[in-house]
């Protein structure tokens, strides 16, 4: 299903690597430098934002909110009350509408206070979704100033509210519970042998996943299920982070710049390998479109703050072997190798072609 939400107009938008170099800090902040993985946080933090849903950091317990024919009067005492800036106009589920205390204040300004809410609560509105990727949550943060967003399901049924300190309640406690997991590691490697994955992985396997242009509801979901299945074969952790973050990329990329493609997951007992293949319109100049912050991305899709041009640039830094071949119109394909073990064949190798999409 393509997810289309109401866009606002303006808002100043900052590249993915910009926001996670803001967590990173944070991260560092709280964690000290010399922490087991810490040099890994930027690929930990990409990993949860892929993983973590909307629904995973909304609060959808006791919901405050008024009805339509509630006057501007009882919001600003239910605001009051509860100490809270602002609440949704929501009847049998559905949600009508958000008022803000900057609403009270106008009315108490303009002598409208006694109106009912329906009068005066805003109607267009921005909203998530709750299975969407939390992501796209710090990215809507990032581009609007507003201090909450309402979610909806499939329904279109009003079911969490989620703010800002939500995301970074759940976001650190996640990096702190990581970064324990990781120090945990790194203590019983001092006394034993690491645990090897050899004999646990299949001989071959390979799944594909399709991917449907602007269907942005479900973006990360192919990269999710390739975590699970080399998270099952026992590969090691850091090695599934990489993988991961070239598999979300590489989906967002078929979904917002192309007519829509699939991705191809290869996995076997030496390697790992994605294949991201799109059905057009393909890339006139590859070598431009690898460097970070080239982007084709339309206005709808960088007023959600993607189309930050680093999709293909970090998935060519995290594989081991990076091939890219595009033709217009016919498309392009993009194919990430990761080596299970180091070694001589681990070593980066960058290929960039025009021509025929194989």
């Amino acid at each position: 299903m393509e997810y289309r939400p109401t866009i606002l107009t303006g808002g100043d938008t900052r590249s993915d690597d910009q926001i996670i170099a803001a967590h990173n800090k944070s991260v560092r902040r709280v964690s000290g430098p010399t922490l087991p993985g810490a040099e890994d946080s930027p690929l930990v933090i990409m990993e949860l934002l892929q993983r973590l849903r909307v629904k995973d950091v909304m609060r959808s317990r006791n919901i405050i909110s008024v009805v339509r024919t509630d006057s501007m009067r009882f919001a600003q005492n239910l605001m009051k009350r509860n100490n809270i800036s602002g609440v949704p106009v929501l009847e049998n589920k559905r949600l009508f509408g958000i008022l803000s205390v900057n609403d009270i204040i106008r009315a108490l300004e303009g002598g409208w206070i006694e109106d009912s809410c329906q009068q005066h609560m805003a109607t267009n509105l921005i909203v998530l979704e709750e299975d969407m990727p939390l992501a796209f949550a710090i990215k809507y943060f990032e581009n609007y100033t507003f201090g909450r967003f309402p979610v909806l399901n499939k329904d279109r049924d009003l079911v969490g509210i989620v703010s800002q300190r939500d995301v970074m309640r759940v976001l650190m406690k996640e990096l702190t519970d990581e970064l324990s997991r990781l120090e945990g590691k790194a203590d019983i490697g001092k006394t034993s042998e690491p645990a090897k994955s050899e004999g646990a992985l299949p001989y071959y396997s390979m799944r594909q996943f399709v991917v449907v242009r602007n269907d942005l509801s479900h973006a990360g979901k192919a990269a999710n299920e390739i975590k699970k299945m080399l998270s099952d074969a026992g590969v090691d952790k850091k090695l599934i982070r990489r993988v991961a973050v070239a598999a979300y990329e590489l989906e967002i990329n078929i979904c917002i710049h192309s007519v829509g493609g699939t991705i191809t997951f290869i996995l076997d007992t030496e390697k790992a390998t994605i294949v991201a293949k799109d059905s057009g319109p393909g890339i006139e100049d590859v070598e431009w479109a690898c460097q970070d912050g080239t982007s084709t991305a339309n206005d709808w899709i960088r007023s959600m703050g993607f189309g930050a041009g680093m999709g293909l640039s970090n998935s060519k830094r995290v594989a081991d072997t990076f091939d890219i071949k595009s033709k217009i119109p016919t498309g392009t394909t993009v194919m990430c190798t990761f080596m299970l073990s180091k070694g001589e064949n681990s070593k980066p190798m960058c290929n960039i072609q025009k021509g025929e999409v194989q």
